[in-house]
């Protein structure tokens, strides 16, 4: 069975097609990617009007890459079985362009297609990689998704089966990230930048003890705050230069450095303590923080002390991307077939 999948939820263009071997078996013909990260830099930020203008002029160019790389140009449409597309959540203008795409092929060439809620996507992201083999056994599962605009806990019963155990109350940890970029005027995307400031970070350039709250890391539920720990940060800065001292580089990467430290040490305590509580079989991570490398290992370190299987997306399956797309509209597929084209819509605060 082969799938096209098509990803606009935000800044990426993105189209792949995958085939499904075997019992579930995933292998990905292609999957093509285009960023506008540069296009939106000098904003700070993603502008919705502008992204779906690009997706407008990308997305057909994308798409038939996609095709040519899975060596299915050739054959047109005869070789799809399945058409998969984000419906959301994400920004509406952004949204419409992929959906809208994605439905008028369907129309065309009458194959069935398959709306995708993107976080789901985030979680399928870890079938993606070569070594995992995640199965029924590996249920219940606890899903961290970690990006710009979601933070969240949900735990996975089995395909299709979720509950949301946890959540950020305002900031997500992604956006916390690009915040503290642009405090230490580190540009954008800010979650790449701080964390490669931060591994410039060796005690033996300490000049500061600067330690930074773990916001919500003792509370008894599992829900996160990160707009405190970025004012934490501000509150530093300010008080460094009110004290005349100059914002140097490795002040710049010491406070990149206990900013990640204390960012990521209550994703993981909280994780653990979730996964503990709920007595899961696993642990998933996803979602574009997912490549945070502090995060990966840490997680992983803790999971497989309390003897709990972990898995993680291979880093280029971390961001957003069509082929996650096209394995989680796989999986809804199997559990509902309902493929009428005229029936999928966007939702741009779609829910998991």
């Amino acid at each position: 069975m082969k799938i096209l999948g098509i990803e606009t939820s935000c800044d990426e263009t993105a189209a792949s097609v995958i085939e499904v071997t075997g019992k579930n078996g995933i292998k990905v013909l292609s999957n093509i990617i285009s960023s506008q990260v540069k296009l939106h830099a000098k904003y700070g930020g993603v502008v919705p009007s502008l992204a779906a203008r690009e997706h407008v002029k990308n997305i057909g160019h994308v798409f038939n890459y996609a095709l040519k790389q899975a060596g299915l140009l050739k054959f047109g449409f005869n070789r799809l079985d399945l058409i998969a597309v984000t419906r959301g959540p994400g920004l509406g203008p952004a949204l419409l362009v992929g959906l809208t795409f994605a439905k008028t092929i369907s129309w065309l060439h009458q194959k069935p297609i398959i709306g995708v809620n993107h976080l789901e996507g985030h979680i399928y992201s870890n079938w993606l990689s070569p070594v995992a083999e995640i199965s029924k056994k590996d249920f219940p599962a606890l899903n961290l998704i970690v990006s710009g605009g979601h933070t969240e806990l949900v735990l996975m019963k089995d395909h299709g089966q979720y509950k949301i155990i946890g959540e950020t109350m305002d900031d997500a940890a992604g956006e916390a990230f690009d915040k503290v970029a642009r405090l230490l005027d580190l540009g954008y995307p800010g979650g790449p930048a701080v964390s490669a400031r931060a591994e410039q970070f060796s005690i033996s350039n300490f000049q500061f003890p600067i330690k930074f709250p773990r916001p919500m890391k003792k509370s008894k539920n599992f829900n996160f705050s990160y707009s405190g720990l970025k004012t934490a940060v501000l509150y530093k800065i300010r008080e460094l230069k009110n004290d005349g001292i100059k914002l140097t580089v490795s002040i710049i990467d010491e406070i990149a450095y206990a900013f990640q430290e204390a960012a990521i040490d209550v994703l993981v305590q909280k994780t653990i303590r979730a996964a503990k509580e709920h007595n899961v079989e696993s642990i998933l991570l996803s979602g574009g923080v997912s490549a945070n490398k502090l995060l990966r290992s840490e997680l992983k370190k803790n999971a497989t002390k309390m003897g709990i299987k972990y898995f993680q997306p291979p880093m280029e399956y971390t961001g957003d991307n069509a082929a996650m797309i096209a394995v989680a509209g796989y999986f809804t597929y199997l559990k509902n077939k309902k493929t009428d084209y005229k029936s999928v819509k966007i939702d741009a605060n779609l829910a998991i």
